[in-house]
């Protein structure tokens, strides 16, 4: 109940806590998946990008997941992908989580929770945090749970 309550308090300041990202900026994210894939941001220009950080411990992430799951099964054909970062520490919880519920993309899991090198790097204090990537690869917002199916719609729709 203590991770909820966390997750929960944070939530209500996520627009304070991405000072050092913004939108408009280049996003640059490269990594290894969990099935041992190299993920590049900069490979999936001309595609939307939903940047998911989240862990299976965590509710308002679980309660996040049938929307995602919708959102890539209704655009992925239209040029929607999703990468995952897992804030997880426990590697068979990711897989087994994923698998069960549909979630397909690539997931960054180095195992070190809250200290997670990806999301460590771009500031990431509370999740479920979703931020979305432009065609252009720029960030076009960090909140892309507000919305997420119309947001995902518009920026396809966009240049």
């Amino acid at each position: 109940m203590p991770k909820f309550l966390l997750c929960v308090l944070l939530l209500s300041f996520a627009p304070l806590l991405f000072a050092d990202v913004e939108p408009g900026q280049t996003l640059d994210l490269k990594y290894t998946s969990v099935d041992g894939k190299q993920i590049d941001l900069s490979t999936m220009r001309g595609k939307v990008v939903l940047v998911d950080f989240w862990a299976t411990w965590c509710p308002p992430c679980r309660g996040e997941v049938p929307n995602v799951v919708a959102a890539y099964n209704k655009y992925h054909d239209k040029g929607f992908e999703i990468v995952g970062v897992s804030l997880d520490q426990n590697k068979d919880d990711l897989l087994s989580f994923t698998k069960e519920n549909g979630m397909v993309w690539p997931q960054y899991f180095d195992g070190k929770g809250w200290d997670n090198d990806v999301s460590k790097s771009f500031g990431i204090n509370s999740i479920p945090a979703m931020w979305l990537v432009g065609k252009d690869g720029k960030l076009l917002t960090t909140n892309a749970r507000d919305d997420l199916d119309g947001q995902v719609a518009k920026a396809l729709a966009g240049p």
